[in-house]
């Protein structure tokens, strides 16, 4: 009798555990969560929709393209040694700004010297010889005449005059080479710029055509740009530069920012990237771009004139197209398609939908339906910790309650 009794009883306390949990699953469905019921309402009827909004501007729109680019020296000449000998001077501190010209090294020119007057002295043995076959070919000429000797003796003169006179042309050129080579002792820089670091020691031999030079020179003012674009904009940057300069800003890591124009573009697009190379020089008159670093570039093509413009974070995107909810004067909304232009980085060219004037609103939007009711405040500043402007921050006891299960 026992058994059947104890059987029941466990039926009743399972029977009243899953009722209990019956109830308490049917009480917390019936509150719909602060998450969802914050969406109904702003749907549906839970008061005005808090948006922030902006007026649709008439205004000149600069096109521009952005990319990234490597500054680069406009020209960049490594010094080399075209003789060989001992380094004996060098006469540069390392970074120092040099003029075209500038003595930069010394090699020891003695050898050279000696090369330079031994030609010398070898040119003036011949104009001697040729001086005294000169005499002979006149004395030959006039005892030729009176038949005192035979016009086969005078031919033979005014050979050997000739032969002077080219060993006398060979020693000139002789001197010239030799000169040229002791010029080369002294090592002068090529173009105006900046010595980079010392990369041999002076006391050193070196020799012509050494592969590391003696020290790189580099020309920062002006300097170059070099970036890339898509291939698909090489109509715009062709048109651009056929309606005059274009204008180019180069923005480095640092914040500073540059101003330039662009020199010209790649004759080639890269079959492998699709993209084209362009370089844009920068007058640089106070340094701030390097060679070697990375830098923001951004191209100015084209500029839409006298243009209806509205925030890019007001056009929204649908199955129809682009559109903008535009507040009324009752503080209602309507969804207008809109016509889009040239978008930039933080405005889109209206072409059709919105007047200037016209209210648009700028966050908000994916709580909006056409009609609904809207309280306009301004916008919300970006937090420090990069936020976006339109999620407001939540307090942290806020956020640890949404963050339990």
């Amino acid at each position: 009798m026992r058994r059947p009794a104890l059987i029941v009883l466990a039926l009743l306390l399972l029977g009243g555990a899953g009722a209990g949990a019956w109830y308490w699953a049917r009480s917390g469905d019936a509150a719909p969560a602060p998450q969802a019921a914050g969406r109904a309402g702003g749907r549906g009827g839970g008061g005005p929709v808090p948006v922030t909004a902006a007026a649709a501007a008439r205004q000149d729109v600069p096109i521009v393209l952005d990319a990234i680019g490597t500054v680069q020296a406009f020209n960049t000449i490594t010094v080399r040694a075209q003789v060989d000998g001992q380094l004996v001077e060098i006469a540069f501190r390392e970074g120092q700004e040099v003029k075209q010209g500038d003595l930069l090294a010394r090699i020891d020119p003695r050898a050279y010297q000696a090369a330079l007057d031994q030609a010398v002295a070898k040119k003036a043995q011949d104009e001697a010889l040729l001086a005294n076959a000169r005499l002979d070919l006149q004395r030959y000429t006039a005892l030729a005449r009176n038949e005192g000797v035979s016009r086969q003796q005078q031919d033979t003169q005014r050979a050997q005059v000739a032969q002077y006179e080219a060993q006398v042309a060979g020693d000139q050129a002789a001197i010239d080479s030799a000169r040229t080579q002791l010029s080369f002792t002294t090592i002068r820089s090529p173009i105006e710029g900046r010595v980079g670091l010392r990369l041999v020691d002076q006391g050193n031999l070196v020799r012509a055509g050494d592969a590391t030079g003696i020290v790189s020179v580099a020309q920062l003012r002006p300097i170059a740009v070099v970036f890339t674009l898509p291939q698909q904009e090489l109509p715009r940057v062709l048109e651009a530069l056929a309606r005059g300069p274009v204008p180019v800003e180069a923005q480095t890591s640092g914040g500073s920012a540059a101003q330039g124009e662009l020199l010209t573009l790649d004759n080639v697009v890269d079959a492998q990237t699709g993209t084209m190379k362009l370089k844009a020089s920068f007058p640089n008159e106070d340094g701030r771009l390097w060679p070697g670093a990375f830098a923001r570039v951004r191209l100015q093509v084209d500029t839409v004139p006298d243009a209806t413009t509205v925030p890019l974070v007001a056009v929204q995107r649908g199955p129809d197209g682009a559109y903008a909810f535009v507040v009324g004067p009752d503080r209602t909304v309507e969804q207008r398609p809109l016509r889009l232009g040239p978008l930039t980085a933080a405005e889109a060219v209206v072409l059709g939908g919105v007047r200037p004037g016209e209210q648009v609103v700028t966050s908000g939007a994916l709580r909006l339906t056409p009609g609904a009711q809207v309280a306009v405040s301004d916008p919300v500043p970006p937090t420090p910790d990069g936020a976006p402007p339109s999620e407001p921050r939540r307090r942290p006891r806020q956020a640890a309650d949404a963050a339990r299960p």
